[in-house]
């Protein structure tokens, strides 16, 4: 729930309509700020303390970055909305014992980095960034907004071999159904803070706002995609990973998993174990036209 939701929804919807600019540069603002700030935990520290700890700009904001290995072999991880790269701890610590060199990120206004708001153009640049340092990917893991932002940097330059998704975001719509339930906005602010976006934060590329959905253009990503997501998810709805299996046809995979929620995903040893197998070894195990589903992790 967004703080003095409903003073912010009359101004918003009053300025729609008499003032669009000024409305689009407010919604976009407050659109792109988590709600919170997560904390690391105890089992997250020692692995992150032996990370080679970096930092660099996107868009005049810091990022923290954290790398492990020799550099061969990166796979890049993806933190989700509100989240922080240790979230992804158990991914990094069996790829590094396999002689994998994970590379991820605290986004701006998440984990470590200082700031308030972040976006999914921002999370493109940090990825392309992060592309342009360690080369190809051999795979890329992504929970929620993560996999939504990194299949749209994905789908922009950005090269894998494979793409793990975890309890992931499909449709930028979801995200803006969410934003508009919690302030009770019009379809009329929608509306200007996409006008704010294509003509004031991406003048140059026109239609991107289309782009931001991980179903788009399913084609331009080439590589297997093996998605994880669990039934009883309160955050993001199974529909969401099933939308994702059906546009990528025969090189999905989706497993569904029971009793893990949002969260717990991301620290179930069967989910971890055959995601980093998938991730390392390239290849769907269960390949079907229509994106089979298999099932682990009985609740």
């Amino acid at each position: 729930m967004y703080p003095m939701a409903p003073l912010v929804r009359t101004t918003l919807n009053a300025a729609a309509r008499v003032a669009p600019g000024p409305a689009g540069r407010l919604a976009f603002h407050l659109f792109v700020r988590p709600l919170g700030r997560a904390r690391l935990k105890p089992g997250e520290r020692d692995l992150f303390a032996a990370a080679r700890t970096g930092r660099l700009r996107v868009r005049g904001k810091e990022v923290v970055t954290y790398t492990w290995g020799d550099g061969r072999r990166p796979v890049l991880l993806v933190h989700g909305w509100s989240s922080r790269a240790s979230r992804l701890t158990a991914f990094a610590e069996q790829l590094i014992a396999r002689g994998y060199s994970p590379v991820t990120f605290d986004a701006p206004g998440h984990g470590e980095a200082p700031g308030r708001a972040s976006s999914i153009l921002e999370y493109r640049e940090v990825i392309r960034e992060l592309h342009a340092r360690h080369g190809d990917f051999d795979a890329v893991v992504a929970h929620s907004f993560g996999a939504l932002a990194a299949l749209f940097a994905l789908r922009d330059g950005v090269r894998t071999a494979r793409f793990v998704g975890l309890g992931a975001v499909g449709s930028f719509d979801l995200l803006l159904a969410g934003f508009r339930a919690g302030l009770g906005v019009d379809e009329r602010v929608i509306r200007c803070m996409r006008d704010h976006v294509e003509r004031r934060l991406a003048p140059g590329e026109p239609g991107i706002w289309d782009r931001f959905g991980a179903d788009r253009d399913p084609g331009e990503l080439g590589a297997p995609v093996l998605l994880f997501h669990d039934e009883d998810d309160d955050m993001v709805p199974l529909a969401q990973a099933r939308l994702l299996a059906r546009a990528h046809g025969d090189r999905a995979r989706l497993v569904v998993t029971r009793g893990l929620g949002h969260r717990r995903i991301l620290t179930d040893p069967e989910v971890v174990a055959e995601a980093v197998e998938f991730a390392t070894s390239g290849s769907v195990t269960e390949p079907a036209a229509t994106a089979a589903e298999g099932r682990v992790a009985a609740g």
